[in-house]
């Protein structure tokens, strides 16, 4: 006797939904996520569709009507609770638009929590869109599986951060002039890790982070790294030392 088939398939797409999710909720799916379900997957009525919405999990929909440019998707049970994320923050300098996304999309695949974005002295851009680094963030979580986006702070510069950082957080600092070995120097505890920009710190705001009682200055290796690859190697090493690598 041939084997059940698994419900829902793997081939089931993941949507992202703005609004809270609940059972026996139906909601409407037009634009953007509509061409991809419609255009793309070619749902017809009935098919599997999972969703989730950053708040209370992921459900599993299906499709209860379909027209031109909109469907209907009926939300029948609940498949999991929203992850637990790891309480770590990347606060990461203003780079060229292209990498700066990369690294924001990365960043919602390794599990932060915060993204922060940071102006400083050498920076090459200095403006940011917040819809277009979320949209990367949700397009990563989609394809991932992941139930949880990082939350995006507003745009901050180096001054403003430093002055109101909280006391109880730990800001590994990595620093092109040398510090400990960040694998060695992660402690439990809330913490972010500071990126600067293509250029570097400047020696004022080298010294201006250094003078901050819970900043530490920490090392990626004797090789020196681009902003993106600094920013994805310090998030994984903290998640291989701190995280939930390991669960």
């Amino acid at each position: 006797m041939p084997a059940k088939p698994a419900w829902p398939p793997k081939s089931t797409p993941r949507l992202f939904v703005e609004q809270p999710l609940e059972l026996g909720a139906t909601l409407n799916i037009a634009g953007n996520s509509a061409h991809y379900l419609l255009g793309v997957m070619r749902l017809k009525e009935g098919a599997p569709v999972k969703l989730f919405d950053n708040i209370s999990g992921e459900y599993l929909a299906t499709v209860a009507r379909i027209s031109k440019r909109d469907l209907d998707l009926t939300v029948e049970s609940k498949l999991r609770a929203r992850e637990t994320t790891p309480d770590l923050w990347i606060a990461q300098a203003l780079v060229k638009k292209d990498r700066f996304d990369w690294i924001a999309e990365k960043a919602c695949e390794l599990g932060v929590a915060r993204f922060v974005p940071v102006l400083t002295a050498r920076c090459v851009v200095d403006k940011v869109k917040d819809d277009r680094l979320r949209a990367h963030m949700i397009e990563a979580a989609e394809q991932c599986e992941r139930t949880a986006l990082p939350y995006i702070s507003p745009l901050t510069k180096l001054e403003a951060l430093l002055k109101d950082w909280p006391a109880e957080r730990t800001l590994y600092f990595c620093d092109e002039r040398g510090g400990a070995p960040l694998l060695e120097a992660i402690s439990p505890g809330p913490a972010a890790i500071l990126i600067g920009p293509e250029g570097g710190f400047t020696d004022g705001e080298n010294a201006s982070i250094r003078a901050r009682p819970n900043a530490r200055p920490v090392s990626l290796g004797p090789r020196i790294l681009r902003a993106d690859t600094a920013a994805i190697s310090a998030i994984s090493i903290w998640m291989a030392k701190n995280g939930d690598w390991s669960a």
